[in-house]
C-alpha cells in the first residue's frame, strides 16, 4: 500500500520536472504537440495489442485450456493504457514499455507466479502453506510435493444414521 502511496506521490512531480525540462528545451507548443502525439500512437498501438491478446485468449479457450497468461497480459495492457492516456514522458516510456510483447509477456508471468506464491490453500486451521508454482509453458499449475490431491486420497462411501440416544435406554 506505500508504494501505491509513493508513486501517487512521486510520479507526478517527476512528470512535472521532465515536462518543464523539456519544455525549456524544445519549447512549450512541441511539448504538448509531443505529449498529445505520444497519447494517440500508445492509443492506437494499445488497441492492436489488445485485439490479438483477446483473440489469444478466446483461441485457448475453444481448445479447452485456461488463459491465465492472456489474462496477465491483458491486465498489463490496461496499466498500460492508463499511462498512455496520463499526460507526461515518464509515464509514456513506463506504458511504451509495457506494450513491447516480450516485457509484457515476462512481467505477466512473474506477477502470475508471484500470486500463486502468496495464495494459500488451507484446508484446516494450520494447514501448511503450499509451494504451487504456474508453468507459462504448458499454462498449468504445479502442485508441490507432498500436496494430496483428490486422485491420491482414500475416498470411502458410506450412509450413515442418526441415533437417538435417549430413546434408546
Amino acid at each position: 500500500m506505500r508504494f501505491i502511496f509513493l508513486c501517487f506521490l512521486v510520479i507526478p512531480i517527476v512528470e512535472m520536472l521532465v515536462l518543464l525540462k523539456v519544455g525549456s528545451f524544445i519549447g512549450a507548443f512541441y511539448t504538448v504537440a509531443l505529449v498529445l502525439m505520444t497519447a494517440v500512437i500508445g492509443v492506437s498501438l494499445l488497441r492492436r495489442q489488445g485485439l490479438s491478446a483477446f483473440l489469444r485468449a478466446n483461441e485457448k479457450m475453444q481448445a479447452g485450456q485456461m488463459p491465465v497468461e492472456e489474462m496477465g497480459e491483458g491486465l498489463m495492457l490496461a496499466v498500460a493504457g492508463a499511462l498512455l492516456l496520463t499526460p507526461g514522458f515518464v509515464t509514456d516510456g513506463i506504458g511504451f514499455l509495457l506494450l513491447t510483447p516480450g516485457v509484457r509477456r515476462y512481467l505477466a508471468t512473474k506477477w502470475l507466479s508471484s500470486m500463486v506464491r502468496k495464495s494459500q490453500f488451507n484446508s484446516t486451521p494450520g494447514a501448511f502453506h503450499s509451494e504451487t508454482k504456474y508453468n507459462a509453458s504448458s499454462n498449468t499449475f504445479d502442485e508441490p510435493k507432498g500436496f494430496v490431491t483428490k486422485g491420491d486420497a482414500d475416498i470411502v462411501d458410506g450412509d450413515f444414521q442418526e441415533i437417538d440416544e435417549t430413546k434408546e435406554k
